[in-house]
């Protein structure tokens, strides 16, 4: 989460911060509001709130809403898709962990 004093420009860089309106992400993503909740719902995204209680969404957000709406175009229900897309995160962090551990093992001295 930003910190609270943070100046909301320096913030615009960060994947991770809530910049955008759930009517703006809706139209960067060519999508209803309702897809939106949609997914929130399904337990995908979960958006920040707002003072007001207003729905905020990052980039990284959007990006997996936008793979959501692919798979859902292509005949995917929602829930279906939404299970999918996280399964496809959970793959690629494993992918990396598992990278990361046998770099890790390559470096190792020899005498270990």
């Amino acid at each position: 989460m930003p910190a609270e004093n943070a100046p909301a420009a320096g913030n615009l860089d960060d994947d991770d911060y809530p910049a955008y309106t759930m009517g703006r992400a809706a139209d960067a993503l060519r999508i209803t509001p309702a897809f939106l909740r949609a997914v929130g719902e399904a337990g995908l995204i979960t958006p920040l709130r707002s003072e007001g209680g207003h729905r905020r969404y990052s980039r990284r957000q959007l990006r997996v809403a936008a793979r959501a709406r692919e798979l859902v175009a292509q005949g995917t229900p929602v829930e279906a898709a939404c299970r999918i897309v996280s399964l496809e995160d959970q793959l690629d962090d494993a992918l990396r962990q598992n990278r990361d551990m046998r770099r890790r093992l390559d470096e190792r001295p020899a005498d270990i």
